[in-house]
């Protein structure tokens, strides 16, 4: 990398954000429609908790948007990939393959099930799960023995295949579909990110068999907090809403639970929130996809990096703009983090890698090498919505 590169990339960026207010944020929320009224309704009424008309409107909202059948509306994103696993059958004991290339509550709901992540590599082309490397690896540790794939290294079970849509992008869902179909696995998609993004007109969410959703304070759509589990099979939905409703059973006034539960609902109050910013979900997707476009205008030219494109046949949310730089270089990386921040762009790398954090170091992995070098070459960008306004 040369030395001016985080220069002429300081650059890029200041023309793409000629009227920034800085500091610039990676990804800030907005809350420019009926966010204070539906939230003072629920003040007016006294419906802030888990039971209301907004959380049952917030899942009906989703599954208008997704296309996915059911939707079912939790207190976070971790929450949705917990009962995601639970659905799946992941028992303690369980091998689930995740990418390591992924924020670190995908590993850790993993592990909340007792199950053990299994890491894999990525593709430098969606920066999601490698299905050719993946089957290659499967044909490498593992076997079908009476239905059930089992890792011949460790002999414990392999339930499941968690694939992750990086910043929006579409992972290939349908390479990794047919993996998890050949091995029997059961596909989950983490769309935490996805919300607003499609593989060839169908929403993400709507290939595996459970999917989870965020609405974290840096999503497109926040509720403050909050999540949804996604899926097309109405007997998984219906058990998903018993589970994260302490598993209660439904009487007039008996505190009777069948089972194990979590008190996972998200609260009116947050899907109050979240009903408001859905309504504006088109216009907020519209902004970001300009937002991209004047990055895209401004690297024109710009040797020694790329940006992260949208395949063909997808439409991407642009949550986060990523550039990718043309090696592995991790000082490079630095500089250019350094310069940006100091510059009053708020930018940041990818996650720290799961296999190099201390408490997953031991788990079972393949060989890792795109996903290494990706992590030394990717820098995301100021993304809010708002800053295609200036």
């Amino acid at each position: 990398m040369s030395g001016d590169l985080p220069e002429r990339i300081l650059a890029a960026v200041q023309a793409a954000l000629p009227d920034a207010v800085l500091p610039a944020p990676l990804h800030a929320p907005e809350f420019r429609g009926r966010e204070w009224d539906y939230v003072k309704d629920c003040l007016d009424t006294g419906w802030v908790s888990s039971v209301g008309a907004y959380v049952d409107r917030i899942e009906r909202d989703l599954e208008a948007i997704t296309g996915v059948g059911h939707a079912v509306a939790v207190s976070n994103g971790t929450a949705a990939l917990d009962v995601c696993f639970r659905l799946a059958g992941v028992e303690p004991g369980d091998e689930v393959l995740t990418p390591t290339l992924t924020f670190v509550a995908t590993a850790n709901a993993i592990t909340y099930r007792g199950g053990t992540p299994h890491f894999v590599d990525s593709e430098a082309r969606t920066l999601g799960v490698d299905p050719a490397r993946l089957e290659e690896h499967l044909r490498t540790v593992a076997k079908v023995e009476g239905g059930v794939c089992v890792n011949t290294r460790t002999g414990r079970p392999i339930r499941a295949l968690v694939i992750m849509h990086v910043f929006g992008h579409p992972s290939d869902v349908e390479g990794l579909a047919e993996v998890a179909a050949r091995w029997n696995l059961v596909l989950v998609e983490d769309a935490a990110e996805a919300l607003g993004s499609r593989w060839k007109g169908r929403h993400l969410g709507g290939f595996g068999r459970l999917a989870a959703l965020s609405f974290n304070g840096n999503k497109i759509v926040t509720t403050g907090g909050g999540g949804a589990v996604l899926t097309d099979d109405p007997e998984l939905a219906k058990r998903a809403k018993h589970l994260t409703t302490t598993a209660k059973v439904p009487h007039r006034w008996a505190f009777e639970h069948d089972e194990i539960g979590w008190n996972y609902r998200m609260p009116n109050l947050n899907a109050a929130l979240g009903c408001a910013q859905l309504e504006r979900l088109p216009e907020m997707l519209a902004r970001k996809a300009e937002l991209a476009a004047r990055y895209g205008r401004a690297f024109e030219g710009v040797e020694g990096v790329r940006l992260l494109r949208p395949r063909e046949d997808s439409e991407v949310n642009h949550w986060l703009n990523a550039l990718i730089l043309d090696r592995p270089d991790r000082e490079a990386r630095d500089r250019l983090l350094e310069t940006l921040n100091d510059a009053g762009y708020q930018a940041r790398p990818l996650w720290t890698l799961m296999h190099r954090l201390p408490m997953y170091a031991d788990r079972p992995r393949d060989h890792l090498p795109t996903a290494e070098a990706l992590e030394d070459r990717v820098v995301c960008l100021p993304s809010s919505a708002a800053l295609a306004d200036r």
